[in-house]
């Protein structure tokens, strides 16, 4: 099974720590950890870099070292910027990250959310899904919220393509469920439902998932669902 690359962003100098249960959510990843650092316009980042560079750095192979012993292989970014969101992209960009994680604690790993917006996306999603959870007692659920013009057909067609590709893939079918709603607001929905699981996986592909996770205070995130949240990403552009 080939490892999916996430990028996990810690905000290096601003106390923010690795969170508990990251490791063991990602003992099957490829991990880029993206420490960074938002300075000042008026500040160079190489002025930057000269004087938090070691600190940093310090606090970075700690949490590498976290990642590794649980099993993931990781490489480490150090950057000083003037725009995070700029900084998170180029760096998906250049890593090839699958996903981005928003990195909070769990402390057990139990239930998977798996939101699924349509076919767009569903290789990367698959690939992101699979490659972490296959051969382990994690139970996922794939939850759909159907469009206005959207069959029953058109649903069963989605989520048993998806569930035959993970079970390909070797996770348990078993493990396996599905969960379908109508009439609902998709952000809304995904938010209360999560509350029942652990992680939640959403594709970057559902204009309203930016939104969701980076768009909104992180303390709006937190009222509404307090587990780490990964980001599949869109499909390079040519």
């Amino acid at each position: 099974m080939t490892r999916p690359s996430v990028l996990v962003p810690i905000r290096v100098l601003e106390g923010e720590s690795l969170p508990e249960g990251v490791p063991d959510l990602l003992s099957n990843a490829h991990v880029v950890l993206l420490g960074y650092h938002v300075i000042p316009g008026q500040t160079a980042p190489g002025q930057a870099r000269m004087q938090f560079e070691d600190r940093a750095l310090d606090r970075l192979e700690e949490f590498e070292q976290a990642l590794s012993d649980a099993g993931a292989t990781v490489e480490h970014r150090l950057v000083f910027t003037h725009d995070a969101q700029q900084t998170l992209d180029r760096q998906i960009a250049e890593n090839d990250c699958l996903a981005a994680l928003v990195p909070r604690a769990l402390a057990d790993l139990e239930d998977v959310l798996v939101a699924v917006r349509g076919t767009v996306g569903i290789d990367r999603l698959a690939r992101v899904v699979a490659g972490l959870f296959a051969d382990r007692d994690i139970d996922v659920t794939l939850y759909h919220v159907t469009g206005e013009d959207e069959t029953d057909e058109d649903v069963d067609v989605l989520l048993d393509g998806l569930t035959d590709r993970l079970a390909d893939e070797d996770v348990d079918p078993a493990r396996i469920k599905t969960r379908v709603d109508r009439d609902v607001k998709p952000v809304d929905a995904i938010a209360e439902l999560a509350e029942d699981y652990d992680c939640v996986i959403m594709g970057e592909s559902d204009p309203t998932l930016s939104t969701f996770v980076f768009g909104m205070p992180a303390d709006q995130i937190a009222e509404r669902f307090l587990g780490p949240v990964l980001v599949v990403q869109r499909e390079p552009r040519e």
